[in-house]
């Protein structure tokens, strides 16, 4: 048996998430259901470096699988995208040790928030960034980042339906980037949790508004409830766009 890493994007609008769900269209069960195709008819199981959900989307997501076949990494990024639907793109295919996991391998991982501040949505961009046509005051939002850098618990910022019970984790890079009516917020980590990044995005905006200070941020990591954070930004704006071993 051969394991191959994939990095993938997929355009999050009309799935129902990542992960496999009963009778709802999701990023992995296309991505299995091509591989049994490839493997005549055998099941494949396929391994991500996470879940996103609904409406989110991905520029390098990474999964692996094990595979009986002789494929060079090449074909296999010609065969999958061949069949795949149009919404899921391989980018890289390449062999791996055997002992490689997508998941637990993972050292840092990048995602992106894109927001459209500007007077009328995007008609185009709708899928793909958050309208938000409210005054921000950006440097306050990013003295709020700067105090959530470094390794917390980051309870209040996870959602209330998580189940992981060890809610610490280390942020080693928080930027809001001004680029005409788009902001983008770029979060670099070692893991983040269910809705964390969604709900950090929430918050930094009450911040931008006027509704939070700054300083707030270290009353919320201290107090370790959800109800102390803002609210969880929309799926559609966020971008899981890097993960790196």
């Amino acid at each position: 048996m051969q394991r191959i890493k994939l990095t993938i994007s997929y355009d999050g609008t009309n799935f129902n998430g990542y992960q496999v769900q009963p009778n709802e269209r999701t990023v992995q069960s296309e991505l299995e259901k091509v591989l049994e195709q490839i493997h005549k008819g055998k099941t494949v199981k396929v391994t991500a470096s996470g879940r996103t959900d609904r409406f989110v989307h991905a520029v390098g997501q990474v999964v692996h699988f094990d595979t009986d076949l002789s494929i060079p990494p090449e074909k296999w990024s010609r065969a999958l995208n061949s069949l795949l639907p149009d919404d899921i793109l391989v980018r890289e295919a390449e062999w791996v040790a055997n002992d490689f996991h997508a998941r637990f391998d993972a050292v840092r991982k990048e995602y992106r928030y894109k927001l459209n501040r500007g007077p009328l949505p995007d008609l185009f961009k709708r899928n793909f960034e958050y309208h938000y046509p409210y005054p921000l005051d950006i440097e306050k939002m990013r003295k709020a980042a700067a105090h959530l850098l470094g390794t917390h618990d980051f309870s209040s910022f996870s959602s209330a339906k998580s189940e992981v019970e060890d809610r610490i984790r280390t942020i080693y890079t928080i930027e809001v980037i001004e680029i005409e009516d788009e902001v983008i917020f770029q979060f670099i980590g070692n893991g983040f949790l269910y809705n964390m990044v969604r709900i950090l995005v929430g918050t930094l905006l009450e911040v931008g508004i006027g509704k939070r200070e700054p300083d707030s941020m270290h009353q919320l990591l201290e107090g370790k409830d959800r109800r102390l954070a803002g609210k969880t930004a929309p799926g559609h704006g966020l971008y899981l766009w890097r993960v790196e071993y």
